[in-house]
């Protein structure tokens, strides 16, 4: 078994052209973008979007975390996080046209003047960005946070969708700690948003142990045809 045909996330090739489609206008919003998951992982990946072309031209990222802070103070915040983090060489002209979208608005996740003051935010940002209206939250927090957030964001009419525009949300890391537990979290979550809304990302599955099981199945032909049955 070869570990070398596993790269890292962050040092995967290049997409070629028409490989992947660019994606449609929207404001990605981040809960807990102070976080380190924030800084480590997401900032990088959206800087690596960008650099394939795989970012909308009427796109923009809205950080939301307890620190107070200014909109040029998250934007060096987060080329902080690229000069720290970034998997490939960070090229001037595309980390200014990203910082460029770049917002903040604080406030704390379990505090109900959050959510109105975010949907100004948001409104005044998507007027000047362009984005359609289209937002996709982002939930970078501890797990304890993620039904709050989901329950004030609806109660906000922040994910209510309309014939124009869709609202969808990202639940991070770790969906449910067993199988109960993830249960209690869906039957939550989908109390207050349709399940074509939610998208469950546990980056656990990334790591090298997980990876060496996909390779013991599918680079063994002796494995696969067992597997498989």
């Amino acid at each position: 078994m070869n570990d070398a045909s596993f790269r890292p996330l962050g040092a995967a090739p290049a997409l070629k052209q028409g490989q992947a489609k660019k994606a449609p206008p929207c404001t990605l919003v981040v809960f807990g973008a102070s976080g380190d998951l924030s800084r480590r992982l997401l900032a990088p990946a959206i800087y690596n979007l960008l650099a394939a072309g795989l970012l909308p031209d009427r796109f923009a990222v809205v950080g939301v975390a307890r620190s107070p802070m200014s909109h040029e103070a998250y934007r060096a915040e987060f080329a902080k996080a690229l000069e720290e983090f970034a998997t490939v060489p960070i090229m001037p002209d595309l980390a200014s046209r990203l910082s460029e979208r770049l917002f903040y608005s604080a406030g704390s996740f379990d505090d109900p003047e959050t959510y109105p003051a975010l949907r100004g935010t948001l409104e005044e940002i998507e007027a000047k960005q362009g984005t359609g209206g289209n937002r996709l939250f982002y939930f970078a927090t501890p797990p304890t946070a993620f039904v709050p957030i989901a329950t004030a964001l609806a109660a906000a009419g922040l994910t209510t969708q309309t014939e124009e525009s869709w609202r969808r949300v990202i639940v991070e890391k770790p969906f449910g700690h067993d199988l109960e537990s993830a249960k209690a979290l869906n039957r939550e979550l989908l109390a207050v948003l349709d399940e074509s809304q939610i998208y469950r990302i546990d980056h656990y599955l990334g790591k090298e142990t997980v990876q060496n099981i996909l390779a013991l199945r599918f680079a063994n032909g002796i494995f696969e045809p067992l597997w498989n049955r």
